[in-house]
């Protein structure tokens, strides 16, 4: 059937999000005549088990801060430097749990390796005696999730953590960079899987520690492996060396509850696809300039979702789109990757009545799509 789309007024009510990697924060509509629960739709669409919109995710989804669920909040002490928000303007030094040292660099909108600097890790067979795996017992979990269940959680969303950098990337700058990185993969093969098993150990209790009292619906895993031009490592060096870790990551976080799970992956990563399949990777959050995603769709498409972006169109350049074109763009992105389910999507403007219009049009016009797919 055909919905009527809802008209914009200023007395419109309008919810402000938070944007993930940023401070800055976006107001979008509240939509009231979802058919069935927003996390369940979600799960049908995740399982690409015959959905009834395309998820949202500045709509339907709460994301989860892991400094949420880690220690209580607390104001900074007296002279004490706030966290570093995403978006700074400046270029900020840091240190990780690890001990490798960062620079947020506000034109690149994140972290980089610091340069010039002493790698953690000169030898990756003395990995044992070089890496100091973090101390998770000086964080006050459970008073952290005690709050946050009673005070942030929203049932009514889709819960959605990030929970960083995953193996490879922590192999990368452990050793300072994807030089020796990949060298020492090469060269010191077993080495490297050791350490990334220990990773994936360290993962998987840093997690269990994060959700002891919630479950989160959705959890994003960061591990590049690529460039725009091809992978960083071979078929083998991921049968080998990846996989394993990766798989031991995957199956624990996914065996708790419903909980589904998306790997983002800079790079051309096609040849890595079949892989991703077989790891349970539920979406792949990956680069559109990089790879042939309506191809991807098409060949892999019931098997693997994507977290996909208005095809089409740059929502955030210098020139705000109109909004024919967003609209096309929104019409483009449902027709070419919704079918079946498997995807989710959002869609900004910094026009408050835009941004109303066309988060309004994507709801109704991918209902109107798995109306006529599930009839």
């Amino acid at each position: 059937m055909a919905y009527q789309r809802p008209k914009y007024d200023a007395n419109t009510p309008m919810e402000e999000v938070g944007m993930m990697f940023s401070a800055a924060k976006t107001k979008i509509p509240k939509i009231t005549d979802y058919p069935i629960d927003v996390r369940e739709n979600f799960f049908l669409a995740a399982e690409r088990n015959h959905p009834k919109w395309v998820p949202i995710s500045t709509t339907d989804m709460q994301n989860v801060g892991g400094n949420e669920v880690t220690n209580p909040p607390k104001p900074p002490a007296e002279g004490e430097a706030p966290p570093m928000m995403w978006g700074s303007k400046e270029m900020v030094d840091f240190t990780d749990d690890f001990g490798c040292v960062w620079t947020f660099v506000p034109s690149a909108g994140g972290p980089m390796l610091k340069p010039n600097h002493p790698p953690v890790v000169t030898d990756i067979t003395k990995w044992e005696t070089q890496v100091t795996f973090p101390d998770l017992s000086k964080n006050d979990y459970v008073a952290a999730q005690e709050y946050f269940v009673k005070n942030t959680l929203n049932p009514n969303k889709v819960t959605h953590i990030n929970i960083g950098q995953s193996c490879t990337e922590r192999l990368v700058a452990l050793m300072g960079g994807y030089t020796q990185a990949l060298m020492a993969m090469a060269e010191e093969p077993e080495a490297v899987k050791d350490f990334l098993m220990a990773f994936a150990d360290f993962t998987i209790k840093s997690y269990d520690n994060m959700t002891q009292l919630w479950t989160p619906d959705f959890v994003t895993y960061h591990d590049d492996w690529g460039t725009e031009r091809d992978s960083f490592f071979s078929e083998k060096m991921m049968e080998d060396i990846v996989y394993d870790p990766h798989k031991k990551i995957i199956s624990h976080i996914k065996g708790k509850g419903r909980t589904k799970f998306e790997l983002h992956c800079c790079g051309n990563i096609k040849r890595f696809v079949p892989y991703m399949i077989d790891l349970g990777i539920d979406f792949m959050q990956i680069q559109r300039r990089a790879n042939d995603m309506p191809a991807f769709k098409e060949k892999w498409g019931d098997k693997i979702g994507m977290n996909v972006q208005m095809e089409g169109i740059e929502m955030r350049g210098a020139t705000p789109p109109t909004k024919e074109a967003l609209f096309d763009a929104i019409h483009r992105t449902v027709d070419m990757y919704a079918p079946g389910g498997g995807i989710y999507t959002s869609v900004y403007a910094a026009d408050p009545e835009l941004q109303f219009d066309a988060t309004m049009e994507l709801y109704y016009y991918s209902r109107e799509l798995y109306d006529r797919e599930n009839a």
